[in-house]
């Protein structure tokens, strides 16, 4: 559960007002009353804290089906990318990491198959030309594994020169740089120097046994509809791979977050604050924070799913301002400078500095695409028009 120090008294109280976040609650609780969603949880966060967050519905938690409560946490799938993106902003900050940096440099086992000119940058914006490196999922935990992987893997590409969303590959090798550059296992490094400094204790890269029983088994609940551009990774089979302890416990990096929506709501607050926590703790510079979410795609780096820029920070996503925010996982409300990272299924997690709004929404159930889309982009432009 959310430390209650950071929980808002009653929404007004940071900014935000009751009617519009219960609008926002209404319309996440009707895919459970039409049948579409078994579970789904949904939070707002303004000026440092919570300003409300509601649950609804039930699941199978620790092989058991019962009601969905504010303590039941959910894979949030992509949106994972954002927690391990701010981990390197970390090494950036800190001189320990340099964008230019070859990856092959650190990572010698990368270095084959024409990998060797990688840089880190191209890793972080999806430019990199591996996007289907393939590591499967009884592999996830197993390090020696991933590092052999790592020197069969081939380019599709020469890097840079164009855009393609990875959907784990990438940020496996962002998980290793972390390991080589401090020393610490990534999975503790996030805790230790990202999550924990912003008072979240339950949002996890790597979820310790205890808290099995608290996730929401994820389940298809209608029939899987191949989305634009093909299945890639994220196959009907695969998503209930995250069901296993291998995705719970290896946090796979591009992929296997657990939280809940407050937590994820806000991991976004000191981001869109400077860097700082409410009770003052400075996490991340805001030159830092500036500097990750500066647009590196423009141009020639256009979405080959959806045709529209990519519109890519550093392991970030951006609104922008050109009428595709909704199709970047952000709704009509939000402002050009919001950014974030959703994730399959329909998780939805950004924040807004200009209004200083932050969201976070977890679903377990798995709808085809055209559904999941409409409902992110209903639920981010009622969150997104919630300020007083």
């Amino acid at each position: 559960m959310l430390n209650p120090e950071l929980i808002a008294s009653k929404p007004e109280d940071v900014g935000i007002d009751s009617e519009r976040l219960e609008a926002v609650f209404a319309r996440a609780r009707r895919d459970l009353d039409d049948g579409v969603l078994p579970s789904a949880q949904v939070a707002v966060a303004r000026n440092g804290k919570l300003a409300g967050m509601r649950t609804f519905g039930s699941a199978v938690q620790g092989g058991e089906g019962r009601p969905a409560t504010d303590e039941t946490l959910y894979s949030i799938f992509s949106s994972t990318k954002a927690v391990v993106g701010v981990a390197v902003w970390l090494l950036l900050e800190e001189g320990l990491l340099k964008l230019d940096e070859r990856v092959a440099e650190i990572i010698p086992e990368f270095g084959t198959n024409g990998k060797e000119v990688v840089s880190v940058e191209q890793v972080l914006l999806h430019t990199s030309g591996f996007p289907y490196a393939p590591l499967r999922p009884e592999f996830w935990g197993d390090r020696q594994t991933l590092l052999e992987a790592f020197g069969r893997w081939r380019l599709n590409w020469e890097p840079g020169t164009r855009y393609e969303y990875h959907p784990t590959s990438a940020h496996w090798v962002l998980s290793e740089i972390i390991n080589r550059r401090t020393g610490v296992d990534f999975r503790e490094f996030i805790r230790k120097r990202v999550t924990e400094p912003m008072g979240l204790n339950e949002l996890f890269a790597g979820l310790p046994p205890e808290h099995d029983a608290r996730v929401a088994e994820v389940r298809w609940v209608s029939e899987a509809v191949e989305p634009p551009g093909g299945w890639g990774e994220v196959t009907p089979e695969a998503v209930l791979r995250f069901n296993g302890t291998e995705a719970r416990r290896s946090g796979l990096p591009g992929a296997g977050g657990i939280a809940s929506a407050a937590e994820l709501a806000m991991f976004y607050q000191p981001l869109i604050n400077g860097g700082q926590t409410v009770d003052g703790r400075q996490v991340l510079k805001p030159e830092t924070i500036a500097f990750g979410t500066t647009v590196r795609t423009e141009g020639r780096h256009v979405d080959p799913v959806w045709k529209i820029p990519a519109n890519r920070g550093l392991s970030i996503v951006v609104a922008g301002d050109d009428g595709n925010a909704f199709m970047r996982g952000f709704g009509r409300t939000c402002s050009p400078v919001a950014f974030g990272h959703g994730g399959a299924g329909g998780q939805i997690a950004w924040g807004d500095p200009e209004t200083g709004i932050s969201v976070g929404y977890c679903t377990n159930g798995f709808t085809d695409w055209l559904t999941v889309g409409r409902r992110v982009t209903a639920i981010s432009s009622l969150a997104g028009s919630c300020a007083i």
